[in-house]
């Protein structure tokens, strides 16, 4: 069948009207997630090294707070980035009963994970049962890593309410979707920009 007859359902990831099962757009975003995450994790272990803060020349002196911060720690350590892509990574070469190589650094682990998840991405998401899941973390650990970087503020969440269940969901402007994790009622951009707040709800 050609694609362009194929009937039009909903994204496996934003819901919007897709010949396929994950639109073009949905997969573009991830695809540049997983080639920007190796990079990200170099920059963040560059922001830790000392007297890299300022443009005067002067290093950091010993009572100097220390140039980084947990969250950038937490990203760089086992179970960080490294467990995002790498647990994705270990679950895609489980289903396809691929070997697991073991990798002595951190850092090579991110490489080769963010590699054969993009390889494969086209199967991922014509199959993954979890392609959501799997799309809604990579964006989040990704944009997490760019805003220690680059210093920009996290999105602020705005409290709203299901409209199935009445359950509190946090939502910002960066969100494609959202999913209530109560009655697990779907809702793409535009619906959850339109749900009512939740302290209203309640009043």
């Amino acid at each position: 069948m050609n694609l362009d007859d194929a009937p039009e359902q909903p994204c496996a990831i934003c819901d919007k009207p897709s010949r396929t099962r994950v639109h073009t757009g949905c997969r573009e975003r991830i695809d540049a997630n997983l080639r920007e995450l190796p990079q990200l994790y170099r920059q963040l272990g560059d922001a830790l090294m000392p007297g890299r803060r300022g443009g005067d020349g002067r290093s950091a002196t010993r009572t100097a707070p220390l140039p980084c911060s947990l969250d950038t720690l937490d990203l760089l350590a086992r179970g960080g980035i490294e467990g995002v892509v790498g647990g994705w990574a270990r679950d895609l070469c489980e289903r396809e009963e691929w070997d697991v190589p073991r990798y002595g650094t951190i850092a090579s682990t991110v490489d080769w994970a963010c590699g054969i998840l993009g390889l494969n991405l086209a199967m991922i998401c014509d199959e993954h049962p979890a392609i959501r899941e799997m799309a809604d973390e990579l964006r989040s650990i990704a944009g997490q890593a760019r805003r220690i970087i680059t210093g920009e503020k996290p999105p602020i969440r705005i409290p709203v309410a299901c409209a199935g269940c009445g359950n509190t969901l946090r939502v910002s402007l960066d969100m494609d979707g959202i999913r209530c994790g109560h009655c697990q009622q779907q809702y793409d951009h535009a619906a959850m920009l339109n749900l009512t707040p939740a302290r209203r709800a309640a009043a």
